[in-house]
């Protein structure tokens, strides 16, 4: 498996598909962090093994889903080697297919302004709610049918955005925050 930041970079572009009952539910990954439990403090896994964070230490290929703040679910691909406890948040995504589904999880509703459409995915509170991404999804394996990340051109050095990432007070000088250049999906610029 290969490090969190190395991962972070090449989701950017990526297409994160899932396979519902009866529909797809597509987006291209445009925004996501990386978090190393080793040396990281604001990593969930900093601190060892939990049942919360049990999944981040299996080997890369799975999805990490947790609630914050008692109000969001958050998910992470698992990067590192089994043991490690690295991951990437998924902050951003731009839809692509099930526009309507995402509408209705979020707002409960079809006829959306560009401005709507544009913060369907725009967080990583958001890309689980127009997901329908929950526990019951936690530790899903990345490499099955349900929910998978499909290659795509890769985005060129020039365009990734390299920041300190956001909403945490721990290692927060970390630069570990990535996005592509001048989308309009990114949580935050």
């Amino acid at each position: 498996m290969r490090d969190a930041v190395t991962v972070a970079k090449d989701l950017l572009g990526k297409i994160f598909v899932y396979n519902t009952p009866g529909q797809v539910l597509a987006a291209r990954i445009v925004e996501v962090e990386a978090y190393k439990g080793s040396v990281d403090e604001a990593a969930h896994s900093f601190s060892g093994v939990s049942e919360r964070n049990e999944v981040m230490f299996r080997t890369g290929g799975f999805l990490y889903v947790y609630f914050i703040y008692g109000v969001h679910f958050c998910c992470n691909v698992v990067t590192g080697k089994e043991g490690i406890g690295d991951a990437c948040l998924i902050r951003g995504m731009e839809p692509l297919e099930g526009i309507d589904i995402f509408s209705k999880n979020r707002f409960n509703r079809n006829d959306l302004s560009e401005k709507e459409i544009i913060m369907l995915l725009n967080g990583p509170g958001k890309i689980c709610r127009g997901f329908n991404i929950d526990k019951r999804l936690n530790g899903i394996d990345l490499t099955g049918n349900t929910i998978y990340i499909l290659n795509a051109d890769k985005i060129k050095k020039s365009e990734i955005v390299t920041v300190k990432r956001v909403g945490i007070s721990k290692s927060k000088d970390l630069p570990w925050r990535f996005y592509i250049k001048d989308n309009k999906y990114i949580s935050k610029k």
